[in-house]
Protein backbone atom coordinates (compact mmCIF):
# COMPACT_ATOMS: atom_id res chain seq x y z
CA UNK A 1 0.00 0.00 0.00
CA UNK A 2 1.46 3.57 -1.09
CA UNK A 3 2.34 5.75 2.34
CA UNK A 4 2.06 9.30 2.58
CA UNK A 5 3.47 11.98 3.97
CA UNK A 6 0.72 14.32 6.39
CA UNK A 7 0.74 16.86 7.71
CA UNK A 8 -1.55 18.66 10.60
CA UNK A 9 -1.75 22.28 10.69
CA UNK A 10 -3.11 23.28 14.32
CA UNK A 11 -1.65 20.22 15.50
CA UNK A 12 -1.92 21.31 19.39
CA UNK A 13 -5.46 22.25 19.29
CA UNK A 14 -8.69 20.37 20.37
CA UNK A 15 -9.29 19.07 16.94
CA UNK A 16 -5.59 19.11 15.31
CA UNK A 17 -5.17 16.60 18.49
CA UNK A 18 -8.41 14.74 17.64
CA UNK A 19 -7.22 14.11 13.51
CA UNK A 20 -3.87 12.60 15.33
CA UNK A 21 -5.81 9.99 16.85
CA UNK A 22 -8.65 9.56 13.94
CA UNK A 23 -5.13 9.20 11.86
CA UNK A 24 -4.16 5.92 14.02
CA UNK A 25 -8.17 4.96 14.32
CA UNK A 26 -8.56 4.78 10.91
CA UNK A 27 -5.40 3.00 9.96
CA UNK A 28 -4.14 5.68 7.65
CA UNK A 29 -0.97 4.92 5.62
CA UNK A 30 0.72 7.49 7.00
CA UNK A 31 4.68 7.12 5.69
CA UNK A 32 5.95 10.47 7.39
CA UNK A 33 3.94 12.88 9.76
CA UNK A 34 4.77 16.28 10.41
CA UNK A 35 2.64 18.29 13.10
CA UNK A 36 2.66 22.10 12.41
CA UNK A 37 1.31 24.74 15.11
CA UNK A 38 2.02 28.23 15.69
CA UNK A 39 5.61 29.46 16.99
CA UNK A 40 5.14 29.16 20.27
CA UNK A 41 4.34 25.77 20.55
CA UNK A 42 7.37 25.25 18.06
CA UNK A 43 9.83 22.90 19.28
CA UNK A 44 8.00 20.51 21.38
CA UNK A 45 8.19 16.87 20.99
CA UNK A 46 5.26 14.91 20.36
CA UNK A 47 5.24 10.71 20.72
CA UNK A 48 2.66 9.70 17.80
CA UNK A 49 2.49 6.00 16.34
CA UNK A 50 4.94 6.97 13.64
CA UNK A 51 6.96 7.74 15.99
CA UNK A 52 8.51 11.13 18.04
CA UNK A 53 7.39 14.33 15.69
CA UNK A 54 8.94 17.89 16.78
CA UNK A 55 6.53 20.49 16.08
CA UNK A 56 7.05 22.71 13.43
CA UNK A 57 6.13 26.40 13.34
CA UNK A 58 3.85 26.34 10.24
CA UNK A 59 5.53 28.02 7.38
CA UNK A 60 5.06 27.61 3.29
CA UNK A 61 8.23 25.80 3.25
CA UNK A 62 6.81 23.06 5.64
CA UNK A 63 4.47 21.88 2.91
CA UNK A 64 7.41 20.65 0.75
CA UNK A 65 7.12 17.37 0.12
CA UNK A 66 3.56 16.25 1.81
CA UNK A 67 0.74 14.88 0.04
CA UNK A 68 -2.08 15.59 2.35
CA UNK A 69 -2.50 18.85 4.79
CA UNK A 70 -5.47 18.57 7.43
CA UNK A 71 -6.35 22.44 8.26
CA UNK A 72 -7.70 22.71 11.93
CA UNK A 73 -6.19 26.34 12.36
CA UNK A 74 -8.38 29.62 11.76
CA UNK A 75 -9.44 31.19 8.79
CA UNK A 76 -6.64 33.78 8.45
CA UNK A 77 -3.96 31.33 8.79
CA UNK A 78 -5.80 28.90 6.27
CA UNK A 79 -5.87 31.20 3.68
CA UNK A 80 -2.50 32.48 3.85
CA UNK A 81 -0.81 28.91 4.13
CA UNK A 82 -3.08 26.46 2.12
CA UNK A 83 -2.53 27.80 -1.58
CA UNK A 84 0.65 27.74 -0.94
CA UNK A 85 0.06 24.16 0.01
CA UNK A 86 -1.31 23.44 -2.82
CA UNK A 87 1.19 25.22 -4.99
CA UNK A 88 4.17 22.73 -3.38
CA UNK A 89 1.65 19.25 -4.50
CA UNK A 90 -0.31 18.61 -1.67
CA UNK A 91 -4.04 18.34 -1.23
CA UNK A 92 -5.92 20.44 1.56
CA UNK A 93 -8.80 19.13 3.69
CA UNK A 94 -9.68 22.19 5.37
CA UNK A 95 -11.40 22.24 8.70
CA UNK A 96 -11.70 26.29 8.31
CA UNK A 97 -14.49 28.31 6.74
CA UNK A 98 -12.10 30.14 4.57
CA UNK A 99 -12.85 27.92 1.43
CA UNK A 100 -16.03 26.29 2.10
CA UNK A 101 -18.24 28.36 -0.09
CA UNK A 102 -15.44 29.24 -3.02
CA UNK A 103 -16.90 28.05 -6.28
CA UNK A 104 -14.07 25.21 -7.12
CA UNK A 105 -13.70 24.11 -3.73
CA UNK A 106 -16.09 20.38 -3.12
CA UNK A 107 -17.58 21.04 0.51
CA UNK A 108 -17.65 17.11 1.47
CA UNK A 109 -19.78 15.19 4.37
CA UNK A 110 -18.47 11.34 2.67
CA UNK A 111 -21.81 9.55 3.93
CA UNK A 112 -23.58 12.35 1.44
CA UNK A 113 -21.75 13.74 -1.29
CA UNK A 114 -18.30 11.96 -1.52
CA UNK A 115 -18.52 11.93 -5.59
CA UNK A 116 -17.77 15.76 -5.36
CA UNK A 117 -14.31 15.18 -3.94
CA UNK A 118 -13.81 14.28 -7.53
CA UNK A 119 -14.41 17.70 -8.75
CA UNK A 120 -11.26 19.45 -6.26
CA UNK A 121 -8.27 21.83 -7.11
CA UNK A 122 -6.18 21.47 -4.32
CA UNK A 123 -8.63 22.47 -1.44
CA UNK A 124 -11.51 20.48 -0.33
CA UNK A 125 -13.83 22.21 2.44
CA UNK A 126 -14.63 20.33 5.67
CA UNK A 127 -18.13 21.43 6.54
CA UNK A 128 -19.03 23.30 9.78
CA UNK A 129 -19.88 20.80 12.65
CA UNK A 130 -23.59 21.29 13.14
CA UNK A 131 -24.31 21.02 9.61
CA UNK A 132 -22.37 17.54 9.50
CA UNK A 133 -24.14 16.18 12.94
CA UNK A 134 -27.67 17.51 11.46
CA UNK A 135 -27.43 16.63 7.61
CA UNK A 136 -25.74 13.18 8.51
CA UNK A 137 -29.53 11.93 9.57
CA UNK A 138 -31.57 14.58 7.41
CA UNK A 139 -29.61 13.01 4.16
CA UNK A 140 -31.17 9.38 4.49
CA UNK A 141 -34.69 11.22 4.62
CA UNK A 142 -34.33 13.68 2.10
CA UNK A 143 -33.46 10.62 -0.47
CA UNK A 144 -37.02 9.14 0.50
CA UNK A 145 -39.31 12.12 0.20
CA UNK A 146 -37.14 15.05 -0.65
CA UNK A 147 -36.58 17.58 1.78
CA UNK A 148 -37.46 21.21 1.14
CA UNK A 149 -37.25 23.44 4.26
CA UNK A 150 -35.46 22.74 7.92
CA UNK A 151 -36.17 24.58 10.87
CA UNK A 152 -33.69 23.41 14.08
CA UNK A 153 -32.50 24.30 17.01
CA UNK A 154 -29.02 23.75 17.94
CA UNK A 155 -27.70 23.02 21.60
CA UNK A 156 -23.99 23.39 20.69
CA UNK A 157 -21.19 22.42 23.44
CA UNK A 158 -18.43 24.14 24.73
CA UNK A 159 -16.19 22.01 22.64
CA UNK A 160 -17.25 24.03 19.38
CA UNK A 161 -15.11 26.99 20.50
CA UNK A 162 -11.72 24.54 21.26
CA UNK A 163 -9.68 23.46 23.91
CA UNK A 164 -9.97 27.11 26.08
CA UNK A 165 -14.37 26.86 25.56
CA UNK A 166 -13.55 23.20 27.51
CA UNK A 167 -11.35 24.80 30.25
CA UNK A 168 -13.82 27.55 30.46
CA UNK A 169 -16.40 25.91 31.47
CA UNK A 170 -14.79 23.38 33.40
CA UNK A 171 -13.25 26.24 35.30
CA UNK A 172 -16.45 27.64 36.06
CA UNK A 173 -17.99 24.15 37.18
CA UNK A 174 -15.31 23.91 39.87
CA UNK A 175 -15.71 27.30 41.09
CA UNK A 176 -19.15 26.82 41.34
CA UNK A 177 -18.32 23.45 42.86
CA UNK A 178 -16.00 25.07 45.83
CA UNK A 179 -18.08 28.10 46.11
CA UNK A 180 -15.44 30.72 44.86
CA UNK A 181 -15.76 33.88 42.65
CA UNK A 182 -16.69 33.11 38.97
CA UNK A 183 -13.26 33.06 36.35
CA UNK A 184 -13.89 36.33 33.97
CA UNK A 185 -15.77 34.65 30.81
CA UNK A 186 -13.35 34.84 28.43
CA UNK A 187 -14.05 32.47 25.25
CA UNK A 188 -17.55 33.48 25.05
CA UNK A 189 -19.37 36.22 25.96
CA UNK A 190 -21.29 35.54 29.06
CA UNK A 191 -20.75 32.83 31.49
CA UNK A 192 -21.51 29.68 30.14
CA UNK A 193 -21.96 27.27 33.17
CA UNK A 194 -25.57 26.73 34.53
CA UNK A 195 -26.67 29.33 31.74
CA UNK A 196 -27.62 29.23 28.00
CA UNK A 197 -25.64 31.81 25.34
CA UNK A 198 -28.51 32.11 22.20
CA UNK A 199 -25.76 33.80 20.12
CA UNK A 200 -22.99 31.81 18.21
CA UNK A 201 -20.97 33.84 15.60
CA UNK A 202 -21.75 37.43 14.79
CA UNK A 203 -25.03 38.83 12.74
CA UNK A 204 -25.18 37.48 9.09
CA UNK A 205 -28.32 38.35 7.90
CA UNK A 206 -31.58 40.09 9.45
CA UNK A 207 -30.78 38.73 12.72
CA UNK A 208 -29.27 35.41 12.23
CA UNK A 209 -25.97 34.78 12.77
CA UNK A 210 -23.38 33.37 11.03
CA UNK A 211 -23.23 30.07 12.59
CA UNK A 212 -26.82 30.29 11.88
CA UNK A 213 -26.58 31.17 8.48
CA UNK A 214 -23.86 28.22 7.68
CA UNK A 215 -26.61 25.30 7.89
CA UNK A 216 -28.84 26.61 4.71
CA UNK A 217 -25.31 28.12 2.99
CA UNK A 218 -23.65 24.36 3.38
CA UNK A 219 -26.83 22.53 3.01
CA UNK A 220 -27.78 23.44 -0.19
CA UNK A 221 -23.75 22.55 -1.55
CA UNK A 222 -23.69 19.61 -0.01
CA UNK A 223 -26.78 18.02 -0.77
CA UNK A 224 -27.30 20.06 -4.29
CA UNK A 225 -30.18 21.95 -3.03
CA UNK A 226 -30.37 25.15 -4.14
CA UNK A 227 -33.48 26.30 -3.09
CA UNK A 228 -33.14 24.51 0.32
CA UNK A 229 -34.99 26.83 2.66
CA UNK A 230 -33.42 26.45 6.42
CA UNK A 231 -34.58 28.73 9.84
CA UNK A 232 -31.60 27.98 12.16
CA UNK A 233 -31.48 29.27 16.12
CA UNK A 234 -27.95 28.14 17.31
CA UNK A 235 -27.39 28.17 21.27
CA UNK A 236 -24.13 27.70 23.52
CA UNK A 237 -25.19 25.19 26.22
CA UNK A 238 -23.02 24.17 29.57
CA UNK A 239 -21.70 20.67 27.71
CA UNK A 240 -18.31 19.88 27.56
CA UNK A 241 -18.63 17.69 24.17
CA UNK A 242 -21.31 17.21 21.68
CA UNK A 243 -23.37 18.97 19.71
CA UNK A 244 -27.34 18.34 20.27
CA UNK A 245 -30.06 19.53 17.40
CA UNK A 246 -34.37 19.83 17.19
CA UNK A 247 -34.60 19.47 13.34
CA UNK A 248 -38.47 19.72 11.52
CA UNK A 249 -38.17 18.53 8.09
CA UNK A 250 -40.62 19.21 5.17
CA UNK A 251 -40.82 16.89 2.52
CA UNK A 252 -42.02 17.51 -1.49
CA UNK A 253 -43.43 13.91 -1.29
CA UNK A 254 -45.34 11.67 1.79
CA UNK A 255 -43.13 9.89 4.06
CA UNK A 256 -44.21 7.69 7.21
CA UNK A 257 -42.71 7.40 10.63
CA UNK A 258 -41.90 3.58 9.53
CA UNK A 259 -40.14 4.55 6.40
CA UNK A 260 -38.36 7.30 8.06
CA UNK A 261 -37.26 5.29 11.11
CA UNK A 262 -36.01 2.32 8.77
CA UNK A 263 -34.13 4.81 6.80
CA UNK A 264 -32.74 6.38 10.13
CA UNK A 265 -31.69 2.67 11.17
CA UNK A 266 -30.19 1.73 7.94
CA UNK A 267 -28.37 4.84 6.75
CA UNK A 268 -24.20 5.07 7.66
CA UNK A 269 -22.55 7.09 9.95
CA UNK A 270 -26.92 6.59 12.03
CA UNK A 271 -27.13 4.86 15.07
CA UNK A 272 -31.40 5.31 15.79
CA UNK A 273 -32.00 5.51 19.67
CA UNK A 274 -35.65 6.01 19.65
CA UNK A 275 -37.77 4.09 22.51
CA UNK A 276 -39.49 6.23 25.11
CA UNK A 277 -40.34 2.83 26.85
CA UNK A 278 -36.70 1.68 27.59
CA UNK A 279 -36.06 0.82 30.77
CA UNK A 280 -32.57 2.52 30.75
CA UNK A 281 -32.54 6.15 29.61
CA UNK A 282 -29.47 5.85 27.25
CA UNK A 283 -32.12 3.63 25.12
CA UNK A 284 -34.59 6.09 25.38
CA UNK A 285 -33.43 8.88 23.10
CA UNK A 286 -30.13 10.42 22.00
CA UNK A 287 -27.61 12.04 24.50
CA UNK A 288 -24.04 14.38 24.57
CA UNK A 289 -22.94 12.54 27.38
CA UNK A 290 -23.43 8.66 25.26
CA UNK A 291 -22.29 10.36 21.38
CA UNK A 292 -18.88 11.74 22.86
CA UNK A 293 -15.58 10.24 21.77
CA UNK A 294 -17.20 8.33 19.08
CA UNK A 295 -18.34 8.93 15.37
CA UNK A 296 -22.23 8.06 14.98
CA UNK A 297 -25.07 10.66 14.81
CA UNK A 298 -27.54 9.41 17.31
CA UNK A 299 -31.05 9.92 16.27
CA UNK A 300 -33.90 9.60 18.49
CA UNK A 301 -37.48 11.00 19.48
CA UNK A 302 -38.55 10.79 15.73
CA UNK A 303 -42.48 12.12 15.54
CA UNK A 304 -45.14 13.59 13.28
CA UNK A 305 -44.77 17.33 12.62
CA UNK A 306 -48.56 18.02 14.10
CA UNK A 307 -48.02 21.62 12.94
CA UNK A 308 -47.68 20.90 9.41
CA UNK A 309 -50.98 20.66 7.28
CA UNK A 310 -50.18 17.89 4.80
CA UNK A 311 -50.25 15.43 7.72
CA UNK A 312 -47.53 12.98 5.63
CA UNK A 313 -44.87 15.66 4.69
CA UNK A 314 -43.73 16.71 7.95
CA UNK A 315 -41.11 14.93 10.61
CA UNK A 316 -39.17 15.86 13.82
CA UNK A 317 -36.01 14.19 15.74
CA UNK A 318 -33.70 15.14 18.24
CA UNK A 319 -29.76 14.08 17.33
CA UNK A 320 -26.20 14.05 18.99
CA UNK A 321 -23.72 13.98 17.92
CA UNK A 322 -19.60 14.63 19.02
CA UNK A 323 -18.26 18.34 17.56
CA UNK A 324 -14.76 17.07 17.54
CA UNK A 325 -14.59 13.89 16.00
CA UNK A 326 -17.58 13.19 13.50
CA UNK A 327 -17.90 17.00 12.97
CA UNK A 328 -14.51 17.76 12.57
CA UNK A 329 -11.65 15.93 12.66
CA UNK A 330 -12.61 12.32 11.63
CA UNK A 331 -14.61 13.68 8.74
CA UNK A 332 -11.87 15.17 7.48
CA UNK A 333 -9.71 12.01 7.95
CA UNK A 334 -12.90 10.10 6.31
CA UNK A 335 -11.97 12.63 3.20
CA UNK A 336 -8.41 12.13 3.09
CA UNK A 337 -8.71 8.14 2.85
CA UNK A 338 -11.07 8.59 0.30
CA UNK A 339 -8.48 10.87 -1.49
CA UNK A 340 -5.74 7.82 -0.88
CA UNK A 341 -8.24 5.35 -2.56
Amino acid sequence: MKQYTVAIVGATGAVGTQMLQCLEEQEFPVGELKLLASPRSAGKKVETPWGEVVIEAAAPECFDGVDIVLGAAEDDVAKALYPEAVRRGAVVVDNSHAFRLDEGVPLVVPEINAGDIASHHGIIANPNCATIIGLVPTWPLHQLAGVKRMIVSTYQAASGAGMPGMLELEAQIGAMGRGEEMPTPRAFAAQLASNLIPQIGGEKFEGFTSEEMKLQNEGRKIMHLPELRVNCTCVRVPVLRSHSESITLEFERDITLEQAREALAAAPGVKLVDDLEAESAHDRWPMPLDTSDQDLIYVGRVRRDISNPEALRGITFWCCGDQIRKGAATNAVQIAKLLTE
